[in-house]
């Protein structure tokens, strides 16, 4: 059963969840520094990361997938989000120019099918982020969190996965390499932990991100192309067409 809305909203509201948003902010701002003039899709949980966007972005849309449900979480516009099959998003080809996926992956139902998709709603030249959980982590082995929830990645699992809808894998980066423990989520330990665990043990990050680019030539399930085998020219088939009509004037 996917975690729901209500469990990760108390977790993010908790000083264990706060830490993990704001280990994996401190990422994600490398690669997006801001979203200034640009329409963006949260898919998942995404709304503890996409907070700090709300002002330089021109829209924000946030996209629970069914089973999860949502919080009506509201902007000036009114409400932000919705609850939508993850292989059936509500919005035309090419809309977003940025999308962050968050707590989907993990539990998604048909994966490729979701991949697809955002392919499918991101503009040519857009980006798209996808956080999951490391394998190789701390995080991924407590039930009780979220990110214990599903199956965990590693950074090259995500790299693939993306390749394979289409998207084109540019950097990769991994958060909370410190233990899941709320007496050790100070920000000046929890630095010092990403710090650490960035120099000496990058593999075993509690939390694994891949952005992408949806370039404008490439399709999706392009490495799913038919091999030809043996090729049939136009030329090989001509003597037979011929062959065929002479037996005809003959009869």
């Amino acid at each position: 059963m996917r975690e729901t809305a209500d469990q990760l909203e108390s977790f993010y509201a908790a000083p264990l969840g706060r830490m993990a948003c704001d280990m994996a902010m401190r990422r994600l701002h490398t690669l997006w520094p801001d979203l200034a003039g640009n329409n963006a899709m949260g898919f998942g949980y995404a709304a503890p990361y996409l907070d700090a966007y709300r002002k330089s972005a021109n829209r924000i849309v946030l996209v629970n997938p069914a089973g999860q449900g949502a919080i009506a979480h509201r902007s000036s516009r009114g409400v932000m989000g919705c609850v939508a099959d993850e292989t059936q998003l509500p919005f035309s080809d090419a809309t977003f120019d940025r999308v962050l996926c968050v707590h989907a992956v993990e539990e998604a139902d048909d994966l490729p099918g979701l991949l697809r998709e955002l392919w499918r709603v991101t503009q040519p030249e857009g980006r798209i982020v996808v956080i999951a959980a490391g394998r190789s982590g701390l995080w991924s082995r407590m039930d009780h969190l979220p990110f214990g929830a599903g199956r965990p990645f590693s950074r090259g699992q995500l790299r693939a996965r993306l390749l394979k809808a289409g998207f084109t894998p540019t950097v990769g980066a991994g958060a909370l390499y410190g233990p899941p423990v709320a007496r050790l989520s100070g920000p000046k330990i929890s630095y010092g932990f990403e710090r650490f665990g960035e120099t000496v043990w990058p593999g075993f990050a509690g939390l694994v991100m891949v952005e992408a680019i949806r370039r404008l030539y490439v399709e999706p399930d392009r490495l799913e192309t038919a091999k030809v085998r043996a090729p049939l020219f136009g030329a090989a088939t001509r003597p037979t067409v011929e062959k065929k009509a002479k037996a005809e004037r003959v009869e």
